[in-house]
């Protein structure tokens, strides 16, 4: 098939490239020059301001005194985008542009935020808040369909080690300590995830973007009880009638948007499935997953001074799997093994999310009051029967290492609900920004669990007594919580501007109190950014705080195992881990060959008491219930930002790290403690037209920590083979109608054709590992690999 589809690619080639020459005879290609000066409504300049071309890859910053200059490509109808935080977002269409141009634009104060001033290409950041470029999201080469957590994966300081799923870690944190947030609502994740086959669609939808803000470290007093990483999501407010559809062999989805200067209404459809990618898996057999989700979001401003919002979503995710057999060879050259199992029996997953949120906001003068209510539930289900007869073999002799069977049982049923409300207050007074909010949730969890394994090794079952019959495994867990999470933030923003360059200063408070363990918790942070007048490439920023990772369902989750039965009980005691953590960082924007570039690097050192340690297996987290440890995190972050190619960013970041806690008096390597983590993200245009377009995502991250299932993490005295994975996408647009210069279809703007390669070297990558336990007690890890080497074929219309 591979074959088939690589001597197909030279047809296709001329075919559609005869197509590029037709219509780039048509496109009007001449440059236009445009300056101007961004102000307030005082008259004074809003420096920093973000100007960009919609539907083109131009932009720039304006300085420090307001003033900016940028070139583009002329067409019928030209789009200019002004948008800095803090001021409402402006748009000024120019008609058929030509030559040297001068427009001037005035900046209405707004309630958003202005603590991190991130613009677009070679952005500047003030705070620890970094906006990142969404231009290529809809034609990334994706394997989870999840494209905006895979775009925040290939940043500096975060790691994946599964191309399945769409969970990362940041600077040694889980996957449980990342806040993600949609127009300013917390979002929440089932539980009962356990591997990338499972995970389905995220609630993110990547056509309903429009600004991807993300912090590694160091985020202000606003933002919620987690110790790693925020993500915030802002929504887009349709200006017209615009809709996209999308197709590939792992899905589809449909965009279509509506709006004007008062209303806007968008919908998104999704459907996925990774049937096609768990077909290159070793474990072989019928994979029947589908997702589907539809999420709408409604936009109403009957006034200057009123504003609306609500969003619906509605997710359904099945996962159903009957394996048949699979074999997996492993281990050096001199030794190596072949494990193979037969199975019998199936897994029947489903996991259903319903998400809703209200908000109205009132400006009040300088200021704004908006209130916001939103409802979260998960119902979750997860079932198997699945048996397996396996041999374990050298297969440079004739020697049997282990001959056996195993079973596995699960009825674990989960229900989570979470409703909040939350008043929050924004005042602009002179060069400060002051953000107050209030907010309460009230958390309901049910679970009823039931899960064990059996296994048999040459005929006797493991663990082996000589009396009776035992599973080496089995859990017990039917608990409910239902309690109360009071949280207040008070913060302040300070702009200063003098002849020593540009100042921010940003301060705040967190306090909150959950009514389960009676526990407060206070956390203040501050951070500062600092751009000096007399060499404006640089900047440098500082961040500190007191961070705690508030439990949640899963953390409380404390097991008692008596004569080999094992019961979950939650621990009433528990306590928030706790961390103070200090960011240093340095930005220095630069030209090669007259394309900007940026070069930031972040040093960090976060100190950790009162965790909760956890295992990990694949994507599922076991706690152990207890604040038992303490320990560090230190590590740097090097990433380097441009126009390698011009008109077109990639990056490439590399980061170093050190995760070590201390439990039971022993210093050990903490699950996330991965030592290196390289990202890269290039894109590249074929020599001489702009319609071949080629993205690379390349991921080479340490292996972590492990050690045998149902243990202590004492015994992780193994690594992982290191995470390389390699993922290529060529896309060619067949039709560019940006300008509609095409008349019969005034309504089409873009059509492109996509063909992604994933795990190009065709690498092995494990996701976990199986443990062989014969007769002798001795045991083998047998690695679960990841996927191999697939081809995707994608179109994609915009309209």
């Amino acid at each position: 098939m591979n074959r088939f589809l690589l001597f197909l690619l030279p047809f296709f080639w001329g075919i559609l490239n005869v197509t590029a020459q037709e219509q780039e005879q048509q496109a009007d290609t001449a440059k236009v020059h445009l300056k101007g000066k961004v102000t307030d409504e005082s008259q004074d300049p809003v420096p920093l301001c973000q100007v960009r071309i919609e539907g083109q890859p131009f932009g720039t910053t304006a300085s420090v005194n307001g003033t900016y200059n940028l070139s583009f490509s002329t067409a019928d109808s030209v789009v200019v985008v002004y948008s800095m935080i803090g001021y409402e977002t402006r748009k000024r269409v120019l008609k058929n542009p030509k030559g040297n141009l001068t427009l001037n634009i005035v900046m209405r104060e707004s309630g958003k935020e202005m603590a991190e001033v991130t613009v677009a290409e070679t952005r500047r950041q003030l705070g620890s808040m970094q906006e990142l470029n969404k231009t290529e999201l809809k034609r990334l080469p994706s394997t989870s369909g999840n494209a905006v957590e895979e775009l925040v994966a290939t940043q500096a300081g975060v790691s994946t080690h599964n191309e399945l799923s769409s969970q990362y870690n940041v600077r040694g944190g889980s996957f449980d300590e990342n806040c993600v947030y949609i127009n300013g609502v917390e979002i929440y994740r089932p539980m009962l995830i356990n591997s990338g086959q499972q995970e389905g669609l995220s609630v993110i939808n990547s056509d309903m973007v429009e600004k991807i803000n993300f912090s590694a470290g160091g985020f202000e007093a606003k933002y919620g009880d987690k110790m790693s990483s925020v993500l915030d999501i802002t929504y887009a407010h349709p200006e017209r009638l615009e809709s996209t559809v999308s197709a590939s062999l792992l899905g589809a989805s449909v965009y279509v948007g509506y709006g004007n200067r008062k209303f806007s209404f968008s919908n998104g459809f999704r459907y996925k499935t990774n049937q096609y990618m768990l077909g290159s898996l070793e474990t072989k057999g019928e994979y029947k997953p589908n997702f589907l989700d539809y999420q709408a979001y409604l936009r109403w401003a009957p006034s200057r001074d009123w504003t609306f919002d609500a969003i619906v979503y509605i997710n359904r995710n099945n996962y159903n799997f009957k394996p048949a057999d699979r074999e997996t060879k492993f281990g050096t050259l001199d030794e190596v093994k072949s494990f193979r199992v037969y199975f019998d029996g199936k897994e029947e997953d489903q996991f259903q999310t319903l998400f809703g949120t209200v908000r109205a906001a009132r400006r009040l003068g300088k200021g704004s009051l908006s209130l916001t209510a939103s409802a979260f539930s998960n119902r979750e289900k997860e079932t198997y029967d699945i048996q397996g007869q396996y041999w374990l073999n050298e297969t440079n002799g004739d020697e049997q290492l282990g001959v056996g069977s195993y079973m596995e049982h699960a009825r674990n049923f989960l229900y989570s609900s979470v409703q909040s409300v939350k008043l929050a207050y924004d005042l602009k007074k002179g060069s400060h920004l002051l953000q107050t909010g209030i907010g309460w949730k009230h958390e309901k969890v049910r679970e009823n669990s039931n899960e064990w394994e059996y296994r048999d090794s040459s005929g006797y079952s493991v663990p082996h007594t000589g009396s009776d019959l035992q599973v080496i495994y089995n859990m017990r867990s039917k608990n409910t919580i239902d309690a109360s999470h009071l949280e207040l933030y008070a913060q302040d923003t300070w702009r200063k501007e003098s002849s020593l360059g540009i100042l921010s200063f940003n301060y705040g408070l967190r306090l909150s109190y959950w009514g389960w363990n009676k526990e407060w918790l206070i956390s203040p942070r501050a951070s500062i950014g600092f751009v000096p007048a007399n060499n404006d490439n640089f900047t440098f920023r500082l961040a500190l705080g007191l961070y705690n990772q508030r439990p949640f369902y899963k953390e409380l989750r404390d097991t008692v195992t008596i004569a080999g039965n094992t019961t979950v009980q939650l621990n009433k005691n528990i306590k928030s881990q706790r961390s103070f953590q200090v960011v240093a960082g340095m930005e220095y924007k630069f030209k090669i060959a007259r394309r900007p570039f940026k070069f930031t690097t972040e040093v960090y050192y976060k100190s950790q008491w009162k965790l909760n340690p956890y295992n990990v297996n694949n994507l599922k987290i076991v706690y152990y219930g207890n604040n038992c440890a303490t320990g560090y995190v230190v590590g740097a972050d090097f990433k380097l930002y441009g126009e390698f190619v011009p008109d077109a960013d990639s990056w490439i970041s590399f980061s170093l790290m050190k995760a070590n806690m201390k439990l039971n008096g022993r210093n050990i390597p903490q699950p996330t403690d991965q030592l290196y983590n390289i990202n890269l993200f290039f894109t590249d245009y074929f020599p001489g037209t702009t319609r071949w377009k080629m993205n690379l995502k390349a991921c080479i991250a340490g292996g972590l920590p492990f050690g045998p299932p149902h243990t202590g993490l004492e015994r992780n005295t193994f690594r992982a083979t290191p995470y390389r994975r390699f993922d290529m996408g060529m896309n060619y647009r067949l039709i560019n109608n940006e300008d509609r210069h095409l008349r019969r279809c005034k309504m089409l703007r873009n059509i492109w054709l996509g063909l992604d390669c994933f795990n190009v070297f065709g690498l092995d990558n494990v996701s976990s590992y199986y443990w062989i336990t014969d007769i002798s007690n001795h045991q083998y890890a047998a690695p679960n690999y990841l996927t191999g080497r697939m081809f995707n074929a994608r179109i994609l219309v915009e309209m």
